[in-house]
């Protein structure tokens, strides 16, 4: 059994503290792993490693190389899609690339799914996949559906057909429709009915029943699908942008839904995290420095400030470095609204952290004014920024941790703590981590121009080319 993560989404619903360039895949919600290591420390539980594929863009590369280092993840696992097309062309890239670079049987059963979303137990949903592996083996198409527990309207929902069960033995059953997000009062509805299930966007099928639908119900995926995988990502961004329940779920007459009854969330907004947390008396879930008083029923996250509210109830307080998200329970799906307004004003907020990773590590913006900018620079041990030169501005930089191997022009130094090394304007320079820790650097950034867009890569150990 093979495994898709699709883990290429650049959701908004979490801004500030997800964005564009660093989506809630990456984020760490729950502990001291990402939702994409989540994901695939779970698929772990009954997949092999080297049957798991993951699906991103070229964007979002090196993050997913980083997280599931741990993971003996191999880089050839790792499918970049050209450009955003949605499920539909993402699944059937991965299919392609199963069958053509890793030699798969196209008979063998593929399991698809988020890297995004929070499941619970564990064993429950190892015992559900080997079920739908079973079910799908008989060339269903199989998707897990969610026992609701709430009148829930946005989330799409399954109906099973209880009169058409595939699998008795197993509770799977035919799909008798699929009905997108709801009104309340319908919601309410299919709440009572129990016929009704929440789509977890997880999915388990044959590689050729997929391909098959395809043709039949998204012919121009199913054309690219006879050519070579090198065709296919040389005409994605020709494909059409469509999602694989509009594509063939919706349409297919060999579609069953397979019931889970576990603990399952999507994280797609504020609402839906505040339901995940552990609550205190008032109801209140609170992270960071934070003080109350006649609070009830609210989500506050803090990260510098000390944030305090009183006599507030059923809202929502997000601070991060550069903004701060304060709505009204209830109200939180219409975030995208905010980072929207954000993006037709061209203001940064609405795509970058103030702290942006990169392949050999990180850096934070601590200060910016006019003609200046400062910054703080992690490199990971063993790692090295690319040989590059600025037009338009100089660098002064200050060990703080750690010893930094230097290229300033044709010289070479180790700089070390308490230690510093200036590099003027259009001079070849590379900042690299040779030692055991993590090199820590201030950088001080000055000149008529500080954006990062003023780069010229001479050499790239990580194979980036003019980009930042």
């Amino acid at each position: 059994m093979k495994a898709l993560v699709l883990a290429g989404g650049s959701g908004t619903r979490l801004w500030p503290l997800s964005r564009k360039r660093y989506p809630k895949q990456f984020l760490k919600l729950n502990g001291e792993a990402s939702l994409l290591q989540q994901t695939v420390e779970r698929l772990l539980g009954f997949i092999r490693p080297e049957d798991i594929i993951v699906l991103t863009n070229s964007e979002y590369r090196f993050f997913v190389l980083s997280q599931l280092m741990p993971f003996s993840f191999r880089e050839e696992n790792l499918v970049l899609e050209p450009v955003g097309r949605n499920t539909a062309p993402a699944i059937a890239l991965g299919i392609k690339y199963c069958i053509e670079k890793l030699g798969s049987n196209p008979e063998e059963v593929v399991f698809v799914c988020p890297s995004d979303h929070l499941i619970s137990p564990q064993d429950r949903f190892i015992q559900y996949l080997r079920v739908g592996e079973e079910v799908a083996s008989g060339g269903y198409i199989v998707t897990f559906g969610i026992r609701p527990t709430r009148a829930e309207t946005g989330y799409g929902y399954i109906k099973a057909d209880r009169n058409s069960p595939v699998d008795p033995d197993r509770m799977a059953y035919r799909v008798e429709m699929f009905t997108e997000k709801p009104s309340l009062e319908k919601a309410e509805e299919y709440l009572q009915s129990g016929d009704f299930y929440w789509n977890s966007g997880m999915f388990a099928f044959r590689m050729d029943t997929i391909i098959e639908e395809y043709r039949n119900y998204l012919p121009e995926v199913g054309e690219a699908l006879e050519g070579s995988f090198q065709e296919m990502i040389d005409g994605f961004s020709r494909l059409p942008d469509i999602s694989i329940d509009y594509a063939v779920m919706e349409k297919s007459t060999r579609v069953a839904t397979l019931p889970l009854d576990l603990y399952w969330n999507d994280i797609g907004s504020w609402d839906s995290l505040y339901e995940f947390y552990e609550k205190d008396k008032e109801g209140n879930i609170k992270s960071g420095d934070v003080f109350t008083v006649q609070t009830r029923e609210s989500l506050i996250m803090g990260n510098k400030r000390l944030i305090a509210t009183v006599g507030i109830e059923d809202c929502l307080v997000i601070e991060t470095d550069d903004a701060i998200l304060i709505a009204r329970k209830g109200q939180a799906q219409r975030v995208r609204e905010i980072v929207k307004i954000l993006e037709e004003k061209k203001r940064s907020e609405a795509s970058d952290h103030l702290t942006t990773y990169r392949p050999w590590g990180y850096y934070t913006v601590l200060e910016r004014g006019e003609r200046y900018k400062i910054k703080r620079i992690v490199v990971y041990p063993g790692q090295k920024l690319s040989l590059q030169k600025h037009y338009h501005r100089s660098e002064h930089w200050v060990v703080v941790k750690g010893t930094a191997k230097v290229r300033i022009g044709d010289r070479e130094v180790y700089v070390h703590e308490n230690e510093s090394a200036y590099v003027p304007k259009s001079t070849l320079h590379r900042l690299e981590n040779p030692g055991k820790i993590p090199l820590e650097i201030i950088e001080v950034q000055n000149g008529e121009y500080v954006e990062e867009d003023d780069i010229e890569r001479i050499d790239d150990h990580y194979g980036r080319h003019h980009r930042p």
